[in-house]
């Protein structure tokens, strides 16, 4: 059974926990722009991610659009799903975290860093 817009809406806001000043800070530095899949254009899907999520926190929720709800839901897919691939290692300075960043989630904001 598909989620209802307000399921969609609660889970993305659950998930990214990094604000639009935070993430648009981040996705200017070299380590966000060093990890990630490359869409075909030489940035990296994350990274164009990132982009659609400040738009996303910085639109009324009565404005969302069903692009918008497409793409938070694909957000919550991400972040659990990479979230559940957390390395054994130091977290703090590595690629795992930088992509879950790009995606609008800082996991040393849930976990001791």
């Amino acid at each position: 059974m598909a989620k209802s817009k307000d399921e969609i809406y609660s889970e993305f806001y659950d998930l990214v926990n990094m604000t639009p000043s935070e993430l648009k800070d981040w996705l200017e530095t070299d380590k966000s722009k060093s990890v990630g899949q490359d869409s075909g254009d030489g940035e990296a899907i994350g990274h164009k991610s990132g982009k659609k999520i400040i738009d996303i926190k910085e639109t009324k929720k009565d404005n969302l659009s069903e692009d918008h709800y497409d793409h938070m839901s694909k957000v919550i897919g991400y972040i659990k799903r990479h979230k559940a691939q957390q390395p054994d290692s130091d977290i703090k300075e590595s690629d795992w975290r930088y992509s879950l960043k790009n995606w609008g989630h800082d996991p040393c904001k849930e976990i001791d860093c």
